[in-house]
């Protein structure tokens, strides 16, 4: 009896919900409800997703990221059934995998200077757990340095650098030695790094969790210098940011600076498989595998599948062949300038800020006194309502998907596709005026739907008290 996948899809469509109400995360389902993304969705091609009900959705979130190639993308998964049909030897543990070998190469030839040693993992909270015994090994220190703001991952070492705390509160005590620092108090940062006790900063070259650059252009390479002087290694996260996200190939180099480890995931299979890597200085790789027995004291049993390795071959491939950080940095310029311009004619928008197609929307206290008490309301329930309020427009009136940047942030954060055109670029900006001059209108449709939000706030306080 063969397994018929779409027979299986088909007698079953319409049941994702209930399914997940049942066995997987009902707290989820009643969040997408309450937001008004219940839609299942029966096919994802480029930028574009369709629902059951055949309404196209123009993708702005891009999966976090991971389908800079855009969704389903034909090179890649040609390039893993040609894998699939070889019948190629996987997982056989004792040996070195050529595939292996040649996604590595590939990543050295395009990572900053002076990395060269590459693990690999099968995401990127892997690969921020590798790196922290990584530096801790190879240093012999045990404290480590991350951002305020930063999310580094959600598994119990990558938590311990999450400088959210609505991730970490009730799993109680985290790793020891880690601590936050602010890139505006260099005093600090250089006194902790004095006492030569530190085995590494991480920091994530712009910021994920709501869009945030450096605060001054030479903010990152003087904290680059303090670790050079102090023998601190300089790790950059570019999980979500790197691999052309940020209009070049890795975000640190907008700042010309030559990390001692760089972490990468999400888009490096195009989206398709699970995989995350590791790149390092080969003296930080012989600090960890020192001896003939310790060739393995750092493995994971999927981290070199072959699927997974010829995914990022593929995805490699057409991200140099289709030129796909060259139009991030165009496509990102015309949206960024498109926004921009959208903003200075509305009253909620603070900022606009980003590089190539990483772009934050800050939203801010109206100026109409009219407008002031809804505000207020809002901001009375929870931080970051009015910015739900517009996402939830952008995609029931609009039918484009994006995402609020964080907890308690009023910040909308794009992530598109790196394949934008023109016309998607253009639908977004437009999208956004008619939001924008929705919410000038009160009483309105984005403050009826905000208003819905406060009576979901107070029901979702009233569950967890």
């Amino acid at each position: 009896m063969t397994f018929d996948l779409a027979s299986l899809l088909d007698e079953r469509r319409g049941q994702a919900e209930q399914l997940h109400r049942k066995y997987v995360n009902p707290v989820l389902a009643d969040v997408l409800g309450y937001i008004g993304f219940e839609p299942e969705y029966s096919r994802g091609q480029g930028v574009w997703l369709e629902t059951e009900k055949g309404e196209r959705i123009l993708d702005a979130l891009a999966g976090y990221g991971v389908f800079a190639l855009g969704r389903n993308h034909p090179g890649v998964i040609d390039a893993i059934q040609q894998s699939l049909h070889s019948e190629l030897p996987n997982l056989v543990q004792m040996d070195c995998t050529l595939l292996s070998g040649l996604l590595a190469e590939a990543l050295i030839r395009i990572a900053p200077p002076g990395l060269d040693a590459v693990f690999f993992t099968n995401s990127g909270t892997e690969a921020v757990e590798g790196a922290i015994k990584f530096v801790r090994c190879s240093t012999g220190r045990k404290r480590i340095l991350f951002h305020k703001g930063a999310f580094h991952g959600l598994t119990c070492g990558a938590l311990s650098l999450n400088g959210d705390e609505s991730f970490r509160e009730e799993f109680g005590e985290l790793l020891p030695g880690c601590e936050r620092f602010d890139l505006a108090e260099p005093e600090w940062i250089e006194a902790e790094l004095r006492k030569e006790d530190v085995a590494a900063v991480f920091i994530e070259p712009i910021r994920g969790k709501g869009v945030f650059l450096p605060p001054h252009e030479n903010s990152l390479l003087d904290l680059q210098n303090l670790c050079r002087r102090y023998g601190t290694l300089f790790v950059s996260d570019e999980i979500q940011c790197g691999l052309g996200r940020t209009g070049k190939t890795w975000a640190c180099q907008h700042w010309n600076l030559e990390p001692d480890l760089l972490l990468t995931s999400k888009a490096l299979s195009g989206g398709i498989i699970p995989v995350g890597a590791i790149l390092m200085r080969r003296a930080i790789h012989r600090g960890v595998f020192s001896r003939l027995d310790r060739c393995v004291v750092h493995s994971t049993t999927f981290g070199q599948n072959v699927y997974a390795m010829v995914a990022g071959l593929a995805a490699l491939h057409f991200m140099q062949d289709e030129r796909t950080t060259e139009n991030s940095a165009a496509m990102g310029a015309r949206l960024l300038g498109g926004l921009q311009t959208v903003a200075e004619r509305s009253e909620f928008v603070r900022e606009v800020r980003g590089r190539g197609l990483m772009i934050g929307i800050e939203l801010g206290s109206p100026r109409s006194l009219s407008k002031k008490p809804a505000w207020s309301l809002l901001h009375k329930a929870e931080n970051g309502l009015f910015a739900q309020a517009l996402v939830m427009r952008l995609y029931g009136h609009h039918h484009i998907l994006t995402q609020v940047a964080g907890h308690h942030q009023e910040i909308i954060k794009l992530l598109p596709p790196l394949i934008y055109e023109e016309e998607h670029v253009d639908s977004v900006i437009q999208a956004f005026e008619d939001v924008l001059a929705s919410a000038g209108k009160f009483p309105g449709p984005v403050w009826e739907v905000g208003s819905r939000l406060v009576g979901v706030a107070a029901k979702t306080f009233r569950k967890g008290a």
